[in-house]
């Protein structure tokens, strides 16, 4: 079921005890525009340049988001945790992971936030699947598919899109999670981590938006690709 957050008093609490957490890697030419649309609801945005040789990291800066930098590449997972343990250090309540390409929207992440809160929540999953309005294309929906199916088996989870980087969560689940793999495998590590705690977790609704500019980097399918290999060789 789709969250209103008009039908929530809470949705209306703003929100300076949230941290957006942002991988960032070689994303100059958009970050800016991501983070832009981000600061008027999340006033705390962190990058995590994660060894970007495009100038990334001062984009974002100047961009009006903080920054932390990895000197070296060192994956989207260790960024992640990066990310995390600088939110904790800051007195964050909920974390909001957010892509730096531009395929989350800043409505559906608002939402999420006040779904946790109306519903005292720790973990809100985003997911691509609850209605039809992300359109991945038919090889990228079966091999996501397949790798929901392979995570919920390997994770005791139930979700229905089990990698999507869309994801609330809140301080109490946030310090229990400890990620070690680096690469595209941290989107099943983070959903088992997540579930062990036993803490109540839902998934919302949201749209990802796969745009001109994601598609000519080859991210949509490829990571989608990269995401089965991991699982298979786990």
């Amino acid at each position: 079921m789709s969250f209103n957050p008009a039908e929530h008093p809470a949705a209306s609490a703003d929100n300076r005890d949230v941290w957006v957490v942002i991988p960032l890697y070689n994303e100059a030419t958009v970050i800016a525009e991501v983070i832009a649309g981000l600061l008027p609801v999340f006033p705390n945005v962190v990058c995590i340049d994660d060894g970007s040789r495009d100038g990334s990291g001062a984009v974002a800066r100047a961009a009006g988001a903080r920054v932390v930098s990895h000197p070296i590449n060192l994956g989207q997972g260790a960024a992640l945790q990066t990310g995390f343990e600088y939110a904790v250090e800051h007195d964050a309540r909920f974390v909001v992971t957010f892509d730096a390409d531009g395929q989350h929207r800043v409505v559906d992440a608002e939402a999420m936030v006040a779904r946790a809160r109306a519903e005292d929540l720790s973990i809100v999953f985003g997911s691509r699947f609850l209605d039809d309005r992300t359109k991945p294309g038919l090889l990228k929906r079966i091999v996501l598919k397949t790798a929901v199916v392979a995570t919920n088996w390997t994770t005791k989870t139930k979700l229905t899109d089990a990698h999507n980087g869309l994801r609330v969560i809140r301080e109490d689940a946030l310090r229990q999670v400890k990620l070690r793999q680096d690469r595209m495998a941290h989107g099943t590590e983070i959903v088992m981590q997540l579930g062990r705690t036993g803490l109540p977790y839902a998934e919302q609704p949201v749209e990802v938006l796969y745009t001109d500019y994601s598609r000519s980097k080859g991210q949509s399918l490829l990571n989608s690709i990269n995401i089965l290999i991991e699982l298979v060789i786990r």
